[in-house]
């Protein structure tokens, strides 16, 4: 039994981590001290003011434990990685993990690829970026791609040349197909010279070529191809636009301001963060990011904990970062800052002039996206909870949060599949969704299917409360009247269970009409958010049938001859089929031309050819 006042006594005199877990054994919140024994005793001391989350958190606490660093950074880093790996309930949290976008350049390799990337790596690659927009960089690949023709292959090369014939980037003229041979390597690199001039924003020379070509092209009327140039010309022009935002100085730097939510109603945005990223003085992109915050967390602690998540997960830290105001630790995140950048980094609170301008844009920014966040979750409200609140008048029932549908999907009995999808609040829970191949019925029989279904379901051993069969619905819905609601109430009476069953009657035109509940159709307003909702687990629970029916129905008719053939795996199987590619000509080939085939040997071959010959000979 962990008994928390001996513990206490027990905490060292130095930095590190601790960890408070919860009633479960969870980890509900993870800090860093600079002294141990004095932080972790103030959190069971009555006599300080905690705030509300601390003064909550506390109850819930069953036993902590620490882990013990030689600094107050190490601690920091500790503590920013524990925080990410357990995503602790009262801690600030990030709601929305982001990467963003680079282009690679492989100039480590003889060919040199470009390359989309999510992350940097130290591969002696050059990287650019990262960019705010997956989208924007696509299309400067495709640009680039168009303009100086280099590959995006996985092929080895020199290695490879020559084994596979070329892609449909040569054929689409974007690549010069160095797989082929078709260019030397000496003129590649000079074009992959051009591409890294051109991403560190040289195209003059890029430029005036294509404004050559246009102009020949032109003189000699071939006008689609000069128009293509006058294309390509116009994409480049764009791309190097410079932004009308400006700021003096030629530093990158971030800027960074907080809204925060005040409304007692409203607990699933609390806060938003904007980012304004500026390069050498241009304002190049900006983000947001929502925060799960607690009530009674200051603007200062949002802030710092923002600035260790997110600067943990970003490669690129500017030389400075503008504040809208002072926050907790700032000394200690710009020591750990700078030993990330290798360069010295500063946290500013401008008061005047045109940086502090800049951070109030971003506030004005940030507070925007909450105020639209926040209609948005009416909006939402009222098609969830608005919904099933209509949907408990309809019914008379109360407190109706988690709702289960069923449905079978066969073609004349063949691969008979049962669905449960699973609502909570008016929203789909996937992870809570299961399927079911038939085991005890044969044939069309949709009634003792749902039978078998609804039995399994609830006679399933749960593996725990995490198990989505743990959890009984409050409310099961049937994908029928009178005939499907009865067979389930039949299995919950054999299993004596008590759970509301419902039929969603449908239509002459299979639209739902009404529900049936305690032998009455209920006539319902087709109008209104409760019937969309219903609809909706209607249309999904036949959607997740269908797909499993057809995942199945897909394996048993996906098989090759091929694949009767001892010794002849998936290798073997594409490399046949990719040199004679029919069954009929590699039943046909020789001996001979199946030893030539790539990745067979002599024995293989022999296989192939010996397993043909028996066929024919048996079907004679």
């Amino acid at each position: 039994m962990f008994n928390i006042e001996e513990e206490l006594k027990k905490l060292p005199d130095k930095p590190g981590v601790y960890i408070m877990h919860g009633e479960q054994d969870e980890i509900i919140y993870v800090g860093k001290a600079v002294v141990l024994k004095n932080r972790v005793r103030q959190y069971f001391q009555s006599s300080r003011n905690k705030g509300p989350k601390i003064e909550q958190m506390v109850t819930h606490i069953r036993r902590f434990e620490y882990i013990i660093t030689d600094s107050e950074l190490e601690a920091l880093v500790l503590e920013n990685n524990l925080i990410k790996e357990h995503r602790p309930k009262y801690n600030t949290m990030l709601k929305d993990d982001k990467t963003y976008p680079f282009m690679k350049v492989t100039v480590q390799e003889a060919y040199p690829r470009l390359l989309f990337t999510r992350e940097m790596k130290k591969d002696k690659a050059k990287y650019f970026g990262p960019y705010t927009s997956s989208e924007a960089v696509k299309n400067v690949m495709e640009l680039v791609r168009k303009v100086y023709r280099v590959r995006s292959c996985a092929r080895v090369l020199p290695r490879d040349i020559g084994k596979e014939r070329p892609c449909l980037y040569h054929q689409m003229k974007q690549c010069d197909a160095p797989c082929q041979g078709l260019i030397s390597q000496e003129a590649y690199e000079k074009k992959m010279e051009q591409v890294l001039r051109f991403l560190n924003g040289d195209a003059k020379e890029t430029l005036s070529e294509l404004e050559e070509k246009m102009q020949k092209a032109s003189e000699e009327m071939r006008f689609e191809e000069a128009a293509q140039y006058r294309d390509l010309i116009g994409d480049i022009r764009r791309i190097q636009e410079r932004q009308k935002i400006t700021a003096y100085g030629e530093e990158d730097r971030d800027i960074i301001a907080l809204a925060m939510d005040d409304q007692e109603n409203l607990q699933e945005i609390d806060a938003v963060v904007q980012v304004f990223f500026m390069r050498e003085g241009r304002i190049i992109g900006r983000d947001h990011f929502f925060l799960r915050v607690a009530k009674g967390d200051s603007p200062s602690t949002v802030l710092s904990s923002f600035l260790k998540q997110f600067y943990a997960g970003t490669p690129l830290i500017p030389k400075e970062i503008m504040l809208p105001e002072e926050i907790e630790d700032a000394a200690l995140i710009e020591e750990w800052l700078s030993s990330r950048r290798k360069q010295k980094v500063h946290l500013a609170v401008p008061k005047r002039g045109q940086k502090e301008k800049l951070v109030e844009l971003a506030r004005e920014n940030a507070q925007m996206v909450l105020d639209k966040d926040r209609e948005r979750i009416k909006r939402e409200e009222g098609r969830t909870i608005g919904a099933v609140h209509e949907i408990e008048g309809w019914l008379g029932l109360h407190d109706l949060i988690r709702m289960e549908a069923y449905d079978i999907s066969n073609i004349s009995g063949f691969a008979s599949v049962g669905s449960m999808v699973v609502y909570e609040k008016g929203k789909p829970k996937r992870s809570d969704y299961r399927k079911f191949k038939l085991k005890w019925v044969e044939g069309p029989n949709d009634y003792a299917s749902m039978e078998e279904v609804l039995t399994r379901r609830f006679t399933h051993d749960s593996g725990g409360e995490f198990d989505s069969f743990a959890r009984m619905p409050d409310l099961i819905l049937m994908d029928g009247g009178r005939g499907q609601v009865n067979i389930c109430l039949g299995v919950l009476a054999k299993l004596g269970l008590d759970i509301p069953v419902c039929g969603m009657v449908k239509d002459d035109h299979h639209r739902t009409r009404g529900l049936y509940y305690n032998n009455v159709e209920i006539p319902i307003n087709t109008t209104g958010e409760g019937f969309h909702l219903i609809t909706r687990i209607q249309d999904e629970a036949h959607r997740f049938a269908i797909e499993f029916h057809r995942s199945l129905r897909g394996k048993a008719q996906v098989h090759s001859l091929l694949d009767d053939i001892p010794g002849i795996g998936e290798t073997r199987r594409k490399a046949l089929i990719r040199r004679f590619l029919s069954i009929d000509k590699i039943r046909d080939a020789s001996l001979e031309e199946l030893e030539q085939t790539e990745s067979m040997n002599a024995r293989s071959a022999r296989q192939v050819y010996d397993f043909f010959h028996k066929v024919s000979e048996e079907g004679q």
